[in-house]
């Protein structure tokens, strides 16, 4: 599960740093593409984020599941 939060993390703040910095652009330049452009990587963002949560979620429901009766545990 490491991995994958280290992957996702990488993905949701990459997607999170290019929104920002298209926001800024639009900000800055005035120009009109960035702000769409900024508005596209922000819904990806919480997408991503989404996505993260509920893989992290439902991973832990399968593990206990899948251990449920195991002894010693």
């Amino acid at each position: 599960m490491t991995v994958f939060r280290w992957i996702m993390l990488l993905v949701t703040g990459g997607l999170f740093t290019a929104a920002v910095a298209s926001f800024l652009i639009f900000i800055f330049a005035d120009i009109e593409v960035f702000i769409e452009r900024a508005r596209k990587l922000r819904r990806l963002t919480f997408a991503a984020g989404l996505f993260w949560f509920n893989v992290e979620v439902w991973g832990r429901v399968v593990y206990t599941l899948v251990n449920w009766n195991r002894p010693g545990g």
